[in-house]
């Protein structure tokens, strides 16, 4: 019998094979929607919000849940032909502002350019051209993701295609709310901030713990050695 999990992880891989046919605003993803909380978001995919690893918790909470689809049809020995292979969701105070969609190798091999712009043109409508006034400082994500294919968006949303040839030629999709983005950037840059400021207190207080500690094991060793020492 399939425990719920399973269950649950099923049932997103059957909402990603037959989702995204259809036109949709750009704050979703298949039926992942931006500015979602993190129940939600660990709802769908079946991933326990407990599994969400946390990134700061000042001054802003920024926490990542990851999930990977299953190479196998639900309940068949079929192989999935989803292409997507993982997503990672990023929140900003329990808000959802990025998703980083990966479309695997096997599953793309041989498409171009204009072939992954087309199938996403599908469900996005027609790209828009970058300008010098939308300029920005890339993200560590952003650069990691390789070379911007193609972009869609408006003020509120922002959907870009990636290519990465490092190795092999691979997409990778990120949608995301610009303004949570910013938000999430300068909250990402105090804490760096703040955790450098903090570092010698934090180093003080972990030898301080140390201490005490060794000093409670030593004082409990004593206490059971005394009592049985023979000379």
């Amino acid at each position: 019998m399939m425990n719920a999990r399973t269950i649950a992880t099923c049932a997103v891989g059957i909402v990603l094979l037959t989702h995204g046919l259809e036109g949709q605003g750009l704050a979703l993803y298949r039926n992942f929607e931006l500015k979602s909380d993190l129940a939600a978001v660990s709802t769908i995919v079946g991933v326990p919000a407990s599994e969400a690893k946390l990134i700061h918790q000042r001054p802003a909470v920024m926490q990542e849940l990851d999930w990977r689809l299953s190479s196998w049809v639900a309940q068949s020995n079929q192989t999935s032909s989803d292409p997507v292979e993982q997503m990672r969701f990023s929140f900003y105070n329990n808000q959802l502002f990025r998703i980083v969609v990966d479309y695997g190798y096997e599953k793309t091999e041989g498409m171009t350019d204009a072939d992954m712009i087309e199938g996403i043109t599908s469900v996005y409508g027609t790209p828009v051209k970058r300008t010098a006034a939308a300029a920005r400082v890339a993200t560590r994500v952003e650069i990691e993701s390789g070379s911007p294919v193609a972009r869609w968006g408006d003020a509120g949303h922002s959907v870009v295609l990636y290519r990465n040839s490092s190795y092999r030629r691979t997409f990778r999709l990120i949608v995301t709310d610009p303004a949570l983005d910013d938000l999430a950037r300068k909250a990402d840059s105090q804490a760096v901030r703040l955790d450098e400021q903090e570092a010698p207190s934090r180093e003080v207080a972990r030898q301080k713990k140390e201490f005490d500690d060794g000093r409670t094991a030593a004082e409990k060793a004593r206490v059971v050695n005394k009592s049985v020492f023979r000379p």
